[in-house]
């Protein structure tokens, strides 16, 4: 049997099924539990709506992008794992280097080689196992973090707003940092043609994100557009990545 029918296999996709089975779950689990407690805490129905149409516009945009990661993962590893990996953890480019980690232990070069029954044993193996690291800090952590919040925020909620917020920046600062530390014009020579580098199109896409995502947000609280305020994010990825890839 070719070791792509393996990995598309019906009982790959039942074991793949099952765990995000349990994510749907958990998520409407948390969607109930966070829509109760707006209720407790005086949010107006209205409110809390606004809030859930907002997050659903916002992940638009990231979903896409997961969804180019998982077509590259559908080559590699097959459509169960790609679709359970992504559903579950959503990082493309660990699980992308996590695999091609786990098929160079066996000598096969990710999406060069011909994948071989040891190959895909050893990337389905590593992607699982070097995510739980983060599964379990967040499992035992969690429930502490309110403390740490009030210890730090000594009990004022400005502070808190400024620490939560100093933390979405640097979220994304280190997300990026590593693009923009390359050069945006990374030049290679082909022929008689000049075009840009891989590394050249992360930072350019780095920067023209941060350029939309600018423009956007001024003109959206300027003339007061909800909107646009709720596309925005999408609107950015979808533009930075298709100029990115034009050029």
């Amino acid at each position: 049997m070719n070791i792509m029918d393996i990995a598309n296999s019906i009982p790959m996709w039942i074991a793949c099924g099952i765990p995000v089975v349990f994510v749907l779950i958990q998520a409407v689990l948390f969607a109930r539990g966070a829509y109760n407690a707006g209720e407790k805490v005086g949010l107006s129905k209205t409110q809390m709506k606004k809030a859930m149409k907002s997050s659903a516009f916002t992940s638009i945009g990231p979903s896409i992008v997961v969804l180019s990661g998982m077509l590259s993962l559908l080559v590699t590893v097959g459509g169960p794992m790609g679709w359970m990996r992504l559903s579950m953890i959503g990082s493309v480019m660990f699980e992308s280097i996590a695999a091609g980690l786990g098929t160079s232990a066996v000598g096969v070069t990710l999406g060069t080689d011909p994948m071989t029954e040891e190959a895909l044993a050893m990337a389905v193996w590593t992607m699982i196992l070097c995510s739980i690291g983060w599964v379990l800090f967040a499992t035992f952590s969690a429930n502490k973090m309110d403390k740490i919040e009030h210890k730090l925020s000594k009990g004022n909620t400005g502070t808190l707003t400024t620490i939560a917020s100093c933390a979405i920046i640097g979220v994304f600062a280190a997300m990026c940092a590593s693009h923009l530390s390359k050069p945006v014009y990374s030049m290679v020579q082909k022929a008689d043609s000049v075009t840009v580098g891989a590394a050249g199109k992360n930072a350019l896409a780095c920067i023209l994100g941060a350029i939309f995502m600018a423009i956007l947000t001024t003109v959206a609280n300027k003339k007061n557009i909800g909107w646009l305020k709720e596309w925005s994010l999408t609107i950015t990825i979808l533009a930075a990545m298709i100029i990115t890839a034009i050029i």
